[in-house]
């Protein structure tokens, strides 16, 4: 399409950054949760990467607490008495349990629809006999597998809990990445369904096209990364792909020394095109639980109305579709 730069100021003044918020597991085992949901539910956030664990431990608080505890506690007296801990919290073996007995029966739900469209697509070719490989009904549906974002989405949809990120996420049509998804208790439930019924399928693939189109079909881009590893990575690498983002904002204790992801630099991501070289990016060494809540209540949360009625019509791309200099016409008449 034409040059953004180009465009009648009513257009450029409706153009915002996608903003691209990731953040480790353990934001979400702690009280954290509770800003990370306030963002999500008022659409302040356009896509979302996290952990598996990010994924689980939201779901697991819609049943059980988590409690505080010390992390000087003993692990072999704590799994005598089958009690987990994260950093400094507690979390019983009883509320994983609810969290299992809850999502394999959706796992196998899921594995049904995925049968069952694989299922139609083979009666369309018996009844077509082979007669035109070309045609589209002789060919197998292209998105038959869930993804990984799409398991996100319906786990969301089905919890139905206003106190979860997931909930809200699916409602505001948030999209959630995360491409370890299996690295946790979803992954073990998977492990154990694939004994009992082999076939599930998750096709990862499609969401890397995804996340990077999102990337790339943006006027701007914004990254807002708390903690480091895979989520750090997975947003820049996807911004990666329209030359960096034009705003970023890390905030980790993670040390450059050892020359890990976790503690790169804004400028070392500068240097593979993740950032873009015009950018004024910022690291904020804290530790997140102390400072998450301060920025947002300082820029997000400061005045919400004022916040939506800022950003009321705006779009993050420009399609064929979009014509925001008609809609600013029809405002005026």
């Amino acid at each position: 399409g034409d040059d953004i730069d180009l465009k009648p100021h009513s257009v450029r003044s409706k153009i915002r950054a996608r903003i691209f918020f990731s953040y480790t597991s353990n934001q979400i085992s702690c009280g954290q949760r509770e800003i990370i949901r306030f963002l999500v539910q008022h659409k302040m956030v356009d896509v979302i990467v996290t952990t598996a664990g990010g994924i689980e431990e939201d779901i697991i608080k819609c049943f059980e607490p988590t409690f505080m505890g010390d992390f000087k506690l003993k692990g072999r007296e704590l799994r005598k008495k089958g009690i987990n801990r994260i950093g400094n919290l507690l979390v019983p073996n009883m509320n994983y349990c609810k969290f299992e007995d809850w999502i394999v029966p959706l796992i196998e739900q899921m594995h049904d629809e995925q049968d069952e469209k694989l299922s139609n697509w083979a009666k369309q070719m018996a009844a077509s006999d082979g007669a035109n490989d070309d045609d589209s009904e002789a060919r197998a549906p292209k998105n038959f597998a869930v993804t990984p974002s799409a398991f996100i989405k319906r786990i969301g949809l089905e919890i139905n809990n206003e106190e979860s990120v997931l909930y809200w996420a699916a409602k505001n049509d948030i999209p959630i990445f995360c491409p370890a998804l299996t690295d946790g208790s979803i992954g073990d439930m998977i492990f154990f369904h694939s004994y009992k019924r082999p076939g599930f399928i998750v096709d990862i693939a499609r969401d890397i096209r995804n996340i990077n189109d999102l990337a790339v079909q943006s006027h701007a881009t914004g990254q807002i990364i708390i903690g480091g590893g895979l989520v750090k990575h997975h947003v820049c690498n996807a911004n990666l792909m329209r030359n960096g983002a034009d705003f970023s904002v890390y905030i980790n204790t993670g040390q450059e020394f050892d020359g890990s992801d976790s503690g790169a630099s804004p400028d070392e991501a500068v240097s593979w095109g993740k950032i873009r070289i015009t950018a004024e990016p910022v690291k904020v060494c804290a530790e997140a639980t102390i400072v998450l809540p301060l920025i947002v209540s300082q820029t997000f949360a400061k005045d919400v109305k004022a916040w939506k009625e800022e950003l009321d019509g705006c779009v993050c791309w420009l399609s064929d579709d979009d014509d925001l200099e008609d809609s600013e016409e029809k405002k005026k008449e």
